[in-house]
């Protein structure tokens, strides 16, 4: 899973990667400081991976991971190549979904591109920016598809669709508001991969003393709340200030400052969960002595296109998936102890694969 972090510069963008990725992106208090998109590869936490790894002595445990692109700092009049926006605008196509990090704190020492603090026109100016970007990429399209068209009858449906999600951009709505009318209009809309088609995750910056209750009191993280909800994106507070301070402790020193606080979970927690939740994502898990190991894939998925994730052997020669709950697994100690009690199913291709499944493929190629 790949992330953009976006946000207009000086609203703690860098500041928060850095301390999700630990990969010391220069952070200074003056736009594009990030010119090149620094890419940081983070572990996802999951308690069953030591508990299975312990129980089987495992050489190896091997978390999932997401890979996070920290983008330059935007500006108004990006798409026409203002501040670094090109590069931005490329670099931003190839992410899963985008993580906005939106400024809901007051800082006189920081400061704002536009001298105040209004995290719904921060979010307006990023998303115009977007929406420029894709009539664009559209335009091209169109010319191209017109041309051909007078030739090929077929393309006929694509010019229209094409049209139809313009004249959505130019109402200043994303690309994902659009209604699609069978799969090969929704074949032809992933393929052109436009930015406001992907899902978003905003990340409220707040300050350190509003953490504790979720920012219940901050307007600006109200706002930012209502809006999320209204266009199907995640929303959660984060202090990057304080992600950066938990970065550089171990384990329990980060426990303990966390509980100071009065916090359950950090940022980076917090991220891939709803990270998670939105792309709709769950992970199941193989286990044995030689590595246990977390395997992500989308809900719904079934067992064959599941094992393809280790191997694309193991799909194409799938016969059988051997599947417990790592609960019952680590309850009973073993396999063996497991299939004993009737707790291991022996399931075939149709199987859609749960969260938390402990999966033994069987298969022959």
């Amino acid at each position: 899973m790949k992330l953009g972090i976006v946000g207009l510069p000086n609203v703690g963008k860098s500041t928060l990667f850095n301390s999700l990725t630990k990969a010391g992106a220069e952070s200074a208090n003056y736009p594009f400081c990030t010119i090149d998109p620094n890419v940081g590869i983070v572990t996802v936490p999951d308690h069953r991976l030591k508990l299975l790894g312990d129980m089987y002595n495992s050489k190896k445990v091997t978390p999932a991971v997401i890979e996070f692109v920290d983008i330059a700092g935007l500006v108004k009049g990006a798409s026409k190549g203002e501040g670094l926006g090109n590069q931005f605008l490329s670099n931003i196509r190839e992410v899963d979904a985008i993580v906005h990090v939106v400024r809901c704190f007051e800082d006189s020492n920081i400061i704002h591109v536009d001298g105040n603090i209004n995290p719904l026109r921060d979010i307006e100016t990023i998303n115009l920016e977007l929406i420029f970007s894709d009539l664009e990429i559209l335009e091209r399209r169109i010319v191209k598809v017109e041309k051909a068209a007078r030739m090929d009858k077929t393309l006929a449906k694509e010019l229209e669709l094409l049209k139809k999600i313009k004249a959505l951009l130019e109402d200043g709505k994303l690309a994902k508001n659009i209604e699609l009318d069978d799969e090969d209009e929704v074949a032809l809309f992933n393929s052109y991969n436009l930015l406001t088609s992907k899902p978003v995750i905003f990340a409220a910056n707040v300050a350190e003393d509003e953490l504790a209750d979720d920012a219940a009191g901050n307007e600006g993280v109200k706002a930012v709340r209502e809006f999320a909800a209204e266009t199907d994106s995640e929303v959660f507070v984060i202090c990057a200030q304080i992600e950066q301070e938990i970065s550089e402790l171990d384990d329990e020193e980060k426990a303990m400052f966390l509980e100071d606080l009065g916090l359950s979970e950090s940022g980076l927690d917090k991220l891939i969960k709803a990270s998670y939740k939105l792309l709709g994502l769950i992970s199941y898990l193989t286990a044995g002595e030689d590595e246990t190991r977390a395997w992500t894939i989308k809900v719904g998925t079934k067992a064959p296109q599941a094992a393809g994730k280790i191997h694309t052997d193991f799909e194409r020669g799938f016969i059988k998936a051997e599947v417990v709950n790592y609960k019952d697994l680590l309850e009973h100690g073993s396999l063996a102890a497991a299939r004993e009690k009737g707790l291991v199913g022996m399931e075939g291709k149709e199987y859609v694969v749960k969260d938390g499944d402990v999966i033994l493929f069987r298969f022959n190629v």
